[in-house]
């Protein structure tokens, strides 16, 4: 595996690929008539830039799009980097309150959009924001709270509403502009710029502009791919979302760099990625653990072929030991991988490689990739702790974000003097290099004294027989300072109650760390990338056990 760090924009990067494999599948959607080469797609992300720089797009221009896994997502986030714009990524569950704020923030000229998601109107949301848009010509929109934002172009069904341009318009507009004059904007580019902004999820305060650059996306995705041992003759069947790290990094990038094919579902469903990982033979799948829950547990899983699978990567969100084992073992994915990061990171600090032992692959986040430093500190005194004891995770490299848009004295807060991305979650490193991610700081129970992780429970209550997912949050105690509870998921068809699962954790745990409370759910509160919001699950909890008052004492 080379651990050269290379020098290159995404542009020229699709350019190489395209030139070096033209005929190979770059992208297929098996849900619709869109199968490209890689030459073929690199054309079309060509005509497409041609027609943004038509509308007056800049190299730094702010591109926000706000759509679900289209063609027209993937198209744009290479159309904007060959034109030096930067495409700023909006959460596909985002309302009109988050909308507005990210497109105020970000100082975005110019958004692309769907007409809805679910219960979630886009056409209706925008109109709202700007009642005179329906009035206005494409591209002279005026919003009041956004003063840059006068482009918006529509990728939904039906007819293109008032005030906007239609994705179509671009392939016209792409004729103003010659491919010589394409070329030297693309010229003019420098790995370094910054090239995307993703908001973190803001499972807690105000969401923050994550600037991420050519250099930060190309380089990770090739160390991601390279841990999987990617190539050319690799088919990666995409269900994550785009404007996650996890779907634009480990996927997108990932499979770019390898000359890889990519399969997008343009939103979950566990049947739909089954379908196509048979159909199409994919070789590899990423997902979220209640992604891959969701599909062993379906009722059709058993009809589907899985033998043309070999690796993916299960990442997003803590990865149930349990779980693992059953995606290796019935799903052909021998070698599955996992990779530890966060947006900040670009996203990738950690992986395990298609070749670790089977132990350290579910057990482990593995080993640091090429480029990243990584250590564990005390959060308190920021002294680097010794092997197998637990603290903060700290990474510097070149994955390392620029910072925060507008944010500085965050950026501060997150990046230290010496470069160390400060990542807010606890870890531990073995002998051999190995990392285990064992929660967030803030995720930690402190109950009478005594240090909880929440993922050494989870774990525990995964190897029930009648549990199909778990999430242990703390909760406020006058006596305690904090109890443990439990959420679970039981599988379809079983039943179960409090005691006896109370009962199962007494048999192997320590008293201290059995849940007080268990409480049986049907699904938990999740942001549009697969993240569990244990924020929202502890509200729960407060609210039905009458807790205010002990959690005004506890926090106060």
């Amino acid at each position: 595996m080379s651990e050269e760090l290379l020098r290159i924009t995404l542009g020229d990067m699709l350019d190489h690929i395209a030139v070096t494999y033209p005929d190979n599948d770059g992208v297929i959607y098996t849900d619709r008539d869109y199968r490209k080469s890689y030459a073929a797609f690199r054309d079309e992300c060509d005509i497409v830039a041609r027609g943004l720089m038509a509308l007056g797009i800049q190299r730094g221009d702010k591109v926000a799009i706000w759509a679900t896994n289209h063609q027209q997502w993937l198209i744009n986030m290479f159309a904007t980097a060959k034109i030096g714009a930067i495409m700023v990524t909006v959460n596909t569950s985002y309302k009109i309150f988050e909308l507005e704020y990210l497109l105020r923030q970000s100082d975005s000229m110019t958004l692309i959009m769907m007409d809805k998601y679910r219960d979630i109107d886009y056409v209706e949301i925008i109109n709202q924001l700007n009642p005179a848009l329906s009035a206005s010509k494409p591209g002279e929109s005026k919003f009041r709270q956004f003063p840059y934002l006068k482009n918006l172009i529509y990728i939904g069904a039906g007819e293109t509403p008032p005030g906007m341009f239609g994705w179509n318009e671009l392939y016209r507009l792409a004729e103003q502009i010659s491919p010589e004059q394409l070329r030297e904007r693309q010229r003019s580019l420098d790995p370094d710029d910054v090239i995307n902004m993703q908001y973190t999820s803001g499972t807690t305060g105000y969401p923050k502009g994550v600037m991420l650059t050519h250099y930060n996306l190309v380089n990770n995705g090739k160390a991601i791919g390279d841990c999987m041992n990617f190539g050319p003759n690799d088919r990666l069947c995409i269900p994550v979302p785009f404007f996650h790290c996890f779907g634009m990094v480990l996927a997108i990038m990932a499979s770019l760099t390898h000359a890889t094919a990519m399969i997008p579902i343009e939103q979950f469903n566990a049947l739909a990625v089954m379908q196509a990982i048979q159909s199409e033979r994919c070789t590899a799948v990423h997902g979220v653990p209640t992604m891959f829950i969701s599909m062993l547990e379906h009722p059709q899983f058993s009809e589907f072929d899985f033998s043309s699978l070999r690796t993916g990567i299960m990442a997003g969100s803590p990865c149930p030991v349990k779980v693992m084992q059953q995606v290796v073992e019935q799903m052909n994915m021998r070698e599955i991988t996992i990779v530890y990061g966060q947006t900040e990171a670009s996203p990738g600090c950690t992986q395990t490689r298609v070749h670790d032992p089977l132990e350290r692959r579910v057990n482990t986040v593995g080993r640091v990739l090429p480029g990243v430093e990584a250590k564990i500190v005390d959060p308190e005194t920021g002294e680097e702790l010794p092997v197998n004891t637990p603290g903060e995770f700290l990474a510097r490299g070149y994955n390392v974000m620029r910072g925060y848009y507008k944010m500085p004295e965050a950026t501060a807060l997150a990046i230290d003097a010496d470069g160390w991305l400060h990542t807010g979650d606890l870890a531990s490193v073995d002998e051999q290099g190995y990392y285990k991610i064992t929660g967030r700081i803030k995720d930690m129970i402190i109950r009478g004294g005594e240090n909880i992780y929440p993922k050494e429970i989870e774990e525990f209550l995964y190897t029930h027989e009648k549990v199909s997912d778990v999430q242990v949050v703390a909760i406020p105690s006058r006596k305690y300072g904090e109890e443990v509870m439990a959420f679970v998921i039981l599988k379809e068809g079983e039943t179960a109650d409090e005691q006896e699962l109370k009962d199962f954790c007494l048999s192997s745990l320590a008293r201290h760390k059995c849940p007080k409370y268990i409480r049986f759910i049907d699904a938990f509160p999740m942001t549009a990338s697969g993240k569990i919001q244990k924020f929202k699950l502890k509200e729960m909890a407060i609210e039905d056990l009458n807790l205010h008052e002990e959690n005004s004492i506890v926090t106060a």
